[in-house]
């Protein structure tokens, strides 16, 4: 049986890793940031190689990220620490010890001009320090363990730490009106699809490369928060539509970073359901934590 080692393990995706993973019967060996840092390459090395020990061909999962996109602006080293240099060590230490890697990136290393569904072989061109140091991560990955799996996702959100869907369900109780960009267009992901995803990836025989994998469809974040709106019972007429450029940001954000998911369909695994479908879902299953009083801002990955 495929074991599990997942850096960044109580973040929103890694709590969520965790979770289908022992759902699933699945050994998880778990490092958060405060037990495993993952820019030093003896930490890490000793990780990498005592979970070897014990699960010879286990895969290590990497759901650790600087995911504060703004602040990327004015503290570069901080996010190429964790963003580039910290997955490089990981790929290295794996590859040393004959483990599987899945790194998850984002759709940010992406200029977002495009206006049909990103591919993973087009052409990237990251427009924040955020997306570059991303890229980066992706490139330290695949060059220390060519046979990693490199996963792109996008918007996601989940029951652990802060993210959109809170902190639109806490505006909605505080405002009487919300204004959301509508000139940005991307699919949301629940965390849940997501980490099963990568837990099909884990126990899967697919080639080493790069993959897409997010809910299915589209839509902007103006229709996402109308969408979250109807799921909590709120009018929906109360979200206002704006524009990137009356809502400005130190980090430029991609106006379309749709992901294709035929890479994913192509490798032989399965495809996740809709965005809307997952949105109803993740509110039927975990609600309470989606509607938390003092949620604070925070950007999809």
């Amino acid at each position: 049986m495929t074991a599990l080692l997942v850096t960044g393990a109580f973040g929103q995706l890694g709590s969520d890793v965790r979770a289908v993973a022992a759902a699933a019967g699945v050994p998880v060996v778990a490092h958060g940031s405060r037990d495993l840092d993952i820019t030093d390459g003896a930490a890490v090395s000793a990780a990498v190689a005592a979970f070897a020990a014990a699960h010879p061909g286990g895969v290590v999962v990497n759901a650790a990220a600087y995911t504060a996109v703004d602040d990327a602006e004015t503290h570069p080293d901080a996010a190429y620490a964790v963003n580039a240099t910290g997955p490089g060590l990981l790929a290295a230490a794996a590859a040393a010890a004959g483990l599987g890697l899945i790194h998850v990136s984002t759709d940010y290393v992406f200029p977002g001009d495009a206006t049909v569904p990103y591919e993973p072989s087009d052409p990237t061109g990251p427009t924040s320090v955020y997306g570059a140091s991303k890229l980066a991560g992706e490139q330290a990955v695949l060059a220390a363990h060519p046979a990693a799996h490199v996963v792109r996702t996008a918007w996601v959100y989940g029951a652990t730490g802060a993210n959109f869907v809170k902190t639109m369900c806490r505006l909605e109780s505080s405002r009487p009106t919300v204004s959301v960009v509508n000139d940005q267009v991307g699919s949301p992901t629940w965390s849940v699809d997501l980490a099963t995803g990568l837990l099909e990836l884990a126990r899967a025989e697919v080639a080493g490369g790069v993959l897409h994998c997010t809910n299915a469809g589209a839509t902007t974040w103006f229709d996402f928060t109308r969408a979250i709106f109807a799921e909590i019972g709120a009018d929906p007429e109360r979200v206002h539509p704006t524009s990137s450029a009356d809502f400005r940001r130190p980090a430029p954000r991609p106006a379309y970073s749709v992901l294709s998911g035929r890479s994913w369909a192509a490798a032989g695994l399965t495809p996740l359901r809709p965005w809307p479908e997952a949105l109803h879902e993740a509110f039927a299953a975990v609600g309470d934590a989606l509607r938390p009083a003092a949620a604070v801002a925070a950007e999809p990955r």
